[in-house]
């Protein structure tokens, strides 16, 4: 036996679900179709629940509490019935559940020990006629029960391990990671763990992969894993570059030195206020966060609008001449668009260098201009050029945050409304004082990791 081989058989003794627990989802997941079964026998219409997701496909790992039942209603019947209908079954089925929302309301709850979201959607015919976006996911579930076998299945628990032990583990907006569906065909496309570990650290993006040869689309991502129940869709549209780049790094290291903390890696404690002013001594920079009350939305909007806005920040205090180094960003209760900036003041008086003077119709045009303004230094001639010294608008990156030019650079819309009714431009050791509510973020700021 390899050392990969006892790495892998002893990550497998601490993850996957033994007898007694797949016995309690079995009946938890029959108590809940008699539920639906009497709830839809209420309804004016026909419909059925299926299981779909990990638990499902027996690929979820030990403790996971989750289940996803689909209850299918007839394609024709109109999309306000679909949701009203879904969310009585929902209520009937989860009495004590609250209702989320993702492209239509559902209802999520919990019943004997496990979290169960209960969704509607249409019995579409094929994943190619769906009219909502779920529709496609029981057909997801019968293209891998018909081809996993157990020791696939167990791979594709390995895998998720894996995944989640480097941080590339969730499809959702804030990590863009690989998502449960795609990490199971990915396993069955090459065979195994081991076989996609090697094959991923020797990827050379973008790498592309149909494993129903539908080659009907043309995707532009790094990872291209066509979906064999729909071949108009790229299941790993959501992975970023990263988190390709991501797994490639530690399968090599895996395979160079097999070891169980990469699956399971050791906790580390949060930054404290102290631990993030000796960074800041440390490294020389002129830290800065603008802070405010998160928007009331879900993360998977929030956390799109929060990159838009911190990449508008980040550029325009680039273009004003302070030099970020790098920024991040971090919400829970509040949003913080953090960056460190290289320069902490510029001077007075900028340079503003323009057209040759001998280029006749934008020379003239720029003299005109700044030559009947008292407040600069020139016209003069440098070199072939005619060059103004003018007034800076802002010489600090703390007077353009704290000013209302924020509000000129591109903002995600609901970030734009909450900084509009308050925020905080932090500076310097101020911004310690995050380290509160933010320190694990701030330690893996501080600490980065492939």
């Amino acid at each position: 036996m390899s050392d990969l081989d006892r790495v892998v058989a002893s990550v497998r003794e601490r993850i996957d679900p033994d007898a007694d627990e797949r016995a309690a989802l079995a009946a938890a997941v029959d108590a809940l179709r008699e539920r639906v079964k009497a709830a839809v026998a209420e309804l004016p219409v026909d419909a059925d629940a299926v299981q779909v997701g990990s638990t499902a496909r027996g690929t979820w790992l030990s403790g996971d509490r989750d289940i996803d039942l689909f209850v299918r209603f007839p394609p024709d019947l109109p999309r306000e019935d679909l949701e009203r209908y879904g969310l009585e079954v929902g209520r009937a089925v989860l009495p004590g559940g609250h209702e989320e929302y993702a492209e239509h309301p559902y209802v999520k709850g919990e019943f004997e020990g496990f979290e169960v979201d209960l969704v509607p959607c249409y019995d579409v015919p094929e994943a190619t006629d769906i009219q909502s976006a779920v529709d496609r996911t029981p057909f997801h579930n019968a293209y891998l029960d018909e081809r996993l076998d157990d020791s696939l299945r167990a791979d594709v628990r390995v895998f998720k391990r894996f995944l989640k032990g480097i941080g590339a583990y969730g499809s959702d907006l804030r990590t863009k990671g690989f998502s449960g569906y795609l990490s199971e065909l990915l396993v069955l496309e090459h065979g195994g763990f081991e076989p996609l570990l090697r094959a991923a650290a020797d990827w050379h993006p973008p790498v592309e992969f149909d494993p129903e040869d539908h080659s009907r689309a043309t995707f532009d991502d790094p990872l291209v894993v066509v979906d064999p129940t729909d071949p108009e869709r790229n299941v790993a549209a959501v992975l970023s570059a990263a988190n390709v780049a991501r797994l490639q790094h530690y399968a090599r290291d895996l395979l160079a030195d097999p070891r169980e903390e990469l699956f399971f890696p050791p906790g580390e404690e949060s930054f404290s206020a102290a631990d993030v002013r000796e960074q800041f001594d440390r490294r020389g920079t002129y830290p800065l966060a603008v802070v405010f009350d998160a928007p009331a939305v879900v993360d998977d909007q929030l956390y799109p609008q929060l990159e838009k806005s911190l990449s508008g920040v980040v550029s325009e205090l680039d273009r004003r001449g302070f030099d970020p180094l790098r920024a991040t960003a971090m919400a829970d209760d509040r949003a913080v668009l953090f960056v460190e900036c290289s320069v902490a003041e510029r001077s007075t008086i900028s340079r503003h260098v323009g057209p040759p003077v001998a280029v006749q119709q934008h020379a003239s045009g720029f003299f005109g201009k700044y030559g009947a303004d008292d407040e600069v230094y020139g016209p003069f001639i440098d070199g072939d050029r005619y060059v103004v010294e003018r007034e800076r608008e802002f010489t600090t990156p703390e007077a353009l945050l704290s000013s209302d030019a924020l509000f000129d650079v591109a903002l995600g819309a609901q970030v734009e409304s909450a900084l509009r009714e308050e925020y905080d431009a932090l500076v310097g050791d101020e911004v310690a004082t995050l380290a509160d509510e933010f320190g694990d973020e701030l330690r893996a700021y501080f600490e980065p990791k492939p």
